[in-house]
């Protein structure tokens, strides 16, 4: 057994790809990890993330699946799943093994690893168009717009690509407290990631700004008065907006 060990970012993981094919290796006998736990009688390969062999896999994947079929490889590759990298490989290995035509991977759930694969796209894809509604930024007094997650999935960078297009001319940053992942978009240029809690704690002493404060009481009154006691519904509540989203939101804080 093969186990082919990198670390937890696209980049890695389809180096880790391409690396067992370049090795020729026999995919029944070879795995993809995260983790450090020891398997018996596993060989240990480590794996550099490197950006060209990531992207010709990228482009490989693209080509032969179609544009359907690699957005849900990626949003797997985005799951919180610790045996997303693994399950994802198999995924790819089928496809290609069985020439499955572009845009038809996802419809072979026969297979036990296309199943996985698909729910945990299903499972990011979902966060992702939560947070799209739920993140809330607050202006502070330099004028940045700063919001705080904690997501289950990464899918910060989705994020980023979204708020990007939306708010190009505008400073602002996202910060995931759970990975330690602080995204920044300078107004007018591309965004970039910065990994650890350094930047935001130059960010917390930063007070909010006076409008802030002033919308952020507007926000809350609206939402109590413009709720019915009578019609309060906590269970269907919980289902539209789960409660670990809402530590981080204006109206709920």
């Amino acid at each position: 057994m093969y186990i082919y060990r990198c670390e937890e970012s696209m980049e890695g993981i389809l180096t880790a790809i391409y690396n067992i094919y370049e090795d020729r290796r026999a995919f029944v006998d070879t795995q993809i990890r995260l983790d450090d736990e020891y398997i018996l009688f596993g060989e240990d390969v480590p794996v550099q993330g490197e950006r060209e062999k990531a992207e010709k896999v990228s482009r490989t994947l693209y080509r032969k699946f179609g544009p359907m079929d690699y957005d849900t490889i990626c949003k797997a590759l985005a799951s919180w799943s610790p045996d997303k990298a693994n399950v994802v490989f198999h995924s790819i290995r089928y496809g290609l093994s069985a020439s499955v035509a572009p845009g038809r991977l996802f419809q072979h759930l026969s297979d036990e690893n296309v199943l996985r694969a698909s729910k945990l796209a299903l499972n990011a894809a979902r966060e992702f168009q939560h947070l799209q509604g739920f993140v809330r930024f607050e202006e502070l007094e330099n004028g940045i717009l700063f919001s705080r997650i904690k997501p289950k999935n990464h899918v910060l960078q989705g994020l980023m690509e979204h708020f990007s297009d939306r708010f190009p001319m505008e400073n602002f940053c996202i910060y995931d407290e759970g990975r330690e992942q602080f995204a920044i978009h300078p107004a007018g240029k591309p965004w970039f990631l910065l990994q650890g809690d350094i930047a935001v704690k130059q960010v917390e002493h930063i007070p909010h700004s006076t409008e802030e404060e002033m919308y952020a009481a507007l926000f809350k009154h609206f939402c109590h008065r413009i709720a019915i006691k009578e019609r309060e519904n906590y269970e269907l509540q919980r289902n539209m907006l789960p409660i670990r989203f809402r530590e981080y939101m204006t109206e709920w804080k």
